[in-house]
């Protein structure tokens, strides 16, 4: 994943892109960091929670600057979430997800709403970037009434 990042912020520097290339940068730093305090190379899966917490981090910094009255930095915030957001997987909408959802249940075979944590886990790291953690546990519950 880095390696990949690496190509496309040398690609923004022979754009003169500074916006992308200051996001490329903070983001090469953060799974660095990541990769550090794992003592281990990151699997795509533990990228792309890397790469979620950052786009989490700029929409909350959006929303307080929308109710601080500065709208050019929420601007910029978010204008940066959209240049991350090309990282992850498209989520899925809410048809689709109950759909993979139920696939897991079945494969599982799971029957009572005790074993919700078993499908939970296998439901959010097969869809990881994909199903948000509130809707699969909103399905997984309808799912097993």
């Amino acid at each position: 994943m880095i390696e990949k990042i690496q190509e496309q912020l040398k690609t923004a520097m022979k754009e003169r892109d500074e916006l992308r290339i200051s996001v490329l940068r903070m983001l090469i730093s953060d799974l660095k960091y990541a990769q550090i305090e794992k003592r281990s190379a990151l699997n795509e899966g533990e990228s792309l929670q890397v790469i979620q917490k950052a786009i989490k981090k700029r929409k909350e910094a959006a929303e307080l600057y929308e109710k601080g009255g500065r709208p050019e930095l929420a601007a910029k915030e978010n204008a940066e979430a959209k240049i991350l957001e090309a990282y992850v997987p498209a989520p899925m909408d809410e048809a689709a997800a109950r759909q993979k959802v139920a696939e897991v249940i079945q494969e599982l075979g799971v029957k009572e709403k005790k074993e919700l944590g078993r499908v939970m886990k296998e439901v959010l790291s097969r869809y990881r970037g994909q199903i948000d953690g509130k809707l699969a546990q909103k399905l997984v519950n309808d799912l097993l009434e």
